[in-house]
This record gives C-alpha cells, structure tokens and sequence, in this order.
C-alpha cells in the first residue's frame, strides 16, 4: 500500500485528537465533583462540568471555592465562570 504522507499525518491527527477527547471526557465523568481535590487536574474538570450547569448553588459552591482555592490559574477560571453564572440567573 503507497499513501500519501499526508493522508498518514492526517489519519494520526484525527486518531491522536479523538483519544484526547475521549480521555478528557472519561477524567471529567470521573472528577466532576472533585472541586475540591488536592489534583489540580481534577479541579479544573470539576469547574468545566460545574460550568456547564447554571444554578443558584452552582454559584454558591463557586464563592465557596474561590475563597479555598490558592491556584491564580485556577482562581481566575471559577471567576469567570462565576460571572457567567450570575449573568445568566439574572
């Protein structure tokens, strides 16, 4: 079999981009509600799922974190989440 380079490149690509979403998908089904953890990469997961759905306690867990959470990165996330949360509920 005589490919293309590029057709080979852009079949690793496609494979390489798809077990990425499937194990970023798996860690935030798993630490969705590890807001808290100790695991920075579990924290952030929690913040895209929590992200995800707009409620009054949402934004009430989100104040609750940002005053427990020490990461600038992190704490700059949940802000704007938070913002985003309280925009919408109004």
């Amino acid at each position: 079999m005589n490919r293309q380079p590029s057709s080979i490149f852009a079949a690793a690509f496609l494979g390489a981009a798809s077990a990425g979403f499937l194990l970023w998908s798996r860690v935030i089904r798993q630490s969705r509600r590890n807001l808290f953890s100790r695991n920075p990469v579990e924290r952030v997961a929690a913040l895209s799922y929590l992200g995800a759905r707009p409620s009054v306690e949402t934004a009430r867990l989100l104040r609750d974190y940002l005053s427990w959470e020490s990461s600038p990165l992190l704490r700059r996330r949940a802000r704007s989440l938070l913002g985003r949360l309280e925009r919408d509920l109004l």
